[in-house]
């Protein structure tokens, strides 16, 4: 993701010349980041149920994410005025986490409403999708000028899948989950229990380097 978005930034202020709309490089790399960010929500739900997660505390969680995707939504107007990101993924996240929530006790029978979420705005959508106030919702004709939109379907399918699997591997095969973390992998699980802090924090650490290196650093041409 870092990689991904630090390549954005490059591409952005005109180092390198990429295109992020239409390219296929990086819009399937799109599709598989994000993807792993829900799979990996969708697991993290199982995981807090199966261990009896109380509603209070996941309400603390969601308005973590929630007040994130509003400072998402403010940054982006600045940057990307005729852009901005108004649904993105942290948005469609603070959604569809509560809907994970909800429907986690319908167990086997999530992998087939996450297959439905998955094939319905293939076959499904209408105009009255397409408004700013509707589009979240995923059944759009055409998609929105926004630089980062997750609408809860197709996605929702992505994360009831996460949700189904490892619900199924805390039922069947617990000891794939618990262990201790090796050596290598511990800078890794570290970021993995700050991922939200990350995800906030990476891409103005990047920005302000860029623009420093910009600024001050780079051989004129």
């Amino acid at each position: 993701m870092a990689f991904f978005h630090f390549c954005f930034d490059l591409s952005h202020y005109g180092v390198i010349e990429a295109n992020f709309y239409r390219d296929p490089v990086w819009t399937w790399q799109r599709t598989l980041i994000l993807s792993g960010f829900l799979l990996c929500a969708g697991a993290g739900q199982a995981i807090a149920t199966a261990q009896g997660q109380t509603w209070p505390r996941f309400w603390k969680r969601w308005a973590q994410v929630a007040g994130c995707a509003l400072a998402v939504s403010a940054s982006s107007a600045l940057m990307f005025p005729d852009s901005f990101i108004y649904f993105g993924v942290l948005h469609g996240m603070a959604v569809m986490l509560v809907i994970a929530r909800l429907s986690a006790p319908l167990g086997r029978w999530l992998w087939l409403l996450g297959a439905v979420a998955v094939a319905l705005p293939q076959f499904v959508q209408h105009p009255w999708f397409d408004t700013r106030w509707t589009n979240w919702v995923g059944l759009v004709t055409a998609k929105p000028i926004t630089e980062d939109y997750v609408p809860v379907l197709p996605w929702l399918g992505v994360m009831w899948w996460g949700l189904a699997a490892t619900q199924w591997l805390l039922a069947r095969h617990p000891r794939w989950l618990v262990g201790a973390t090796g050596a290598p992998a511990q800078g890794l699980a570290l970021l993995g229990r700050w991922s939200l802090t990350f995800y906030m924090v990476h891409q103005p650490l990047l920005i302000g380097g860029l623009v420093l290196w910009l600024q001050f650093w780079r051989t004129p041409s």
